[in-house]
């Protein structure tokens, strides 16, 4: 065991250790940049040959991915990719970040972990450091990766050394990303810790240690149930703040001040993004399994879940104000991106809040800069047609009975909405201090709306 781990490190600290990244989107393609960034030669692994062949041109598609970085380092010939799965025998290191989604049922789908493993297993050597970074449930690793790479006849902990470390991408964030971000990192054995620490130490700004690797893979999820608990609760918050007639900005930004035992969330029309939605039932499927039922994490996600419809009924009930039935109405979404100023579709509420208005007969279009068409996947669009974003200018405010405000991009112009819109649905609170001629209808009642 000591010559493997020995060798292994000393290849990683002479910077002479070749490491494997095996899928390239929004993990792999930032981990891929930065273990170049640090000096080791990157290879990228990918089952798409069209993305294989954009990395190795040196162009990125993931925004937070710079074109023009990427192309430095596939010139200095510190990064590549490739579809030959064979080449991971020329790594000594290797990460493995596929997407873990979920089945209809809400249970884990690990196939393209399965299959990542498989590939890694058909070149794996002695002295080779392997780290899952796929979010999964507490014992993934030990009781789904082990046994597999194990079939090889190595023996984790001796022969190879096995690590989890949990991804921790924010898409869109300007000041958190993957190196200054913390990097947890727990092994099968301490040897394995030690392995996997000594990579990513050179990688990251900051390591963090863990006692396991069911330790790495709690604290994933961990993270991600908090959001999602504490956004369901802001969500209710702003459900009777709309019975009690309240603000539900005003309460939460005077509840802000509170310097102690606070941390500001905020409402909106639903959860979105791979990671929230998603990482909170990995852990949820996993006790059902140890006969544990995880009540907290049920509720929250019935409140989150129905967000886009009690969007949907409030454009149905501020139309209804006006006179209007929803089925003769024309409604323009702003925003279909899951969050701000990103172009990242994956479980976006405003693929729901589209549906249920297509549903109810209402003419549906939306503006996003970031998203400039949404492709048919067989449940968005209601009609079966991609639909493409609009022009946002005066003539199709004007034209619009309702308008929808579902992610608060920063390049939308909000006074221009305010303006020449009728009525304004607005679930992210960004009208609230803007003079506005439209009528403002909130998740709750807008305090602050006013006429110009």
């Amino acid at each position: 065991m000591g010559g493997s781990r020995d060798g292994l490190i000393r290849k990683i600290e002479d910077r002479t250790a070749q490491v494997g990244v095996v899928g390239l989107g929004y993990v792999g393609l930032p981990l891929l940049v930065e273990v170049a960034r640090s000096g080791y030669n990157a290879i990228g692994f990918d089952v798409q040959a069209s993305v294989v062949e954009v990395v190795r041109c040196g162009e990125s598609h993931v925004e937070d991915v710079p074109s023009e970085l990427l192309k430095g380092y596939v010139a200095d010939g510190l990064a590549t990719a490739t579809t030959d799965f064979s080449r991971l025998a020329e790594c000594d290191a290797i990460a493995i970040c596929v997407p873990t989604p979920l089945s209809k049922t809400k249970d884990p789908d690990l196939s393209y972990v399965a299959a990542a493993t498989k590939s890694v297993l058909a070149s794996l050597r002695e002295g080779q450091l392997i780290v899952l970074e796929s979010t999964t449930y507490p014992g993934t690793t030990r009781d789904v990766l082990r046994p597999v790479l194990e079939q090889s006849g190595l023996v984790a902990g001796r022969d190879f050394f096995l690590c989890f470390s949990p991804e921790r991408v924010d898409p869109g964030n300007p000041v958190w990303h993957t190196r200054n971000t913390p990097k947890v990192i727990g092994g099968l054995t301490p040897a394995c810790t030690e392995a996997g620490a000594a990579l990513y130490e050179r990688v990251f700004d900051t390591v963090v240690s863990v006692e396991s690797v069911e330790a790495a893979e709690l604290v994933k999820v961990y993270e991600n149930t908090f959001r999602m608990i504490n956004i369901a609760l802001v969500n209710e918050l702003a459900q009777m703040c709309d019975k009690l007639g309240v603000d539900v900005w005003n309460v939460i930004d005077a509840a802000a001040t509170k310097p102690f035992g606070f941390m500001k969330f905020s409402p909106g029309p639903g959860l979105g993004g791979h990671c929230i939605p998603l990482d909170p039932h990995y852990l949820s499927w996993k006790m059902k399994t140890l006969a544990y039922k995880t009540r907290l994490i049920e509720v929250a996600s019935e409140i989150n879940a129905e967000m886009p419809a009690y969007v949907v009924r409030k454009i149905a009930d501020a139309l209804n104000d006006d006179g209007k039935a929803m089925s003769r109405s024309r409604v323009l979404v702003l925003g279909v991106a899951y969050k701000r100023d990103v172009s990242d579709l994956r479980e976006s509420p405003a693929l729901d809040v589209l549906r249920l208005l297509q549903e109810k007969g209402a003419k549906v279009s939306f503006h996003d800069p970031h998203c400039p068409v949404i492709e048919d996947d067989g449940h968005t669009v209601l009609d079966g047609l991609p639909m493409h974003s609009v022009a946002l200018d005066e003539e199709a405010l004007r034209a619009a009975d309702a308008v929808v405000i579902v992610a608060d991009h920063r390049a939308v112009d909000y006074g221009l909405v305010g303006r020449h819109a009728q009525l304004v649905v607005d679930t992210r609170g960004v009208m609230r201090e803007l003079p506005a001629t439209a009528r403002v209808v909130g998740l709750s009642p807008h305090a602050a709306a006013r006429l110009a």
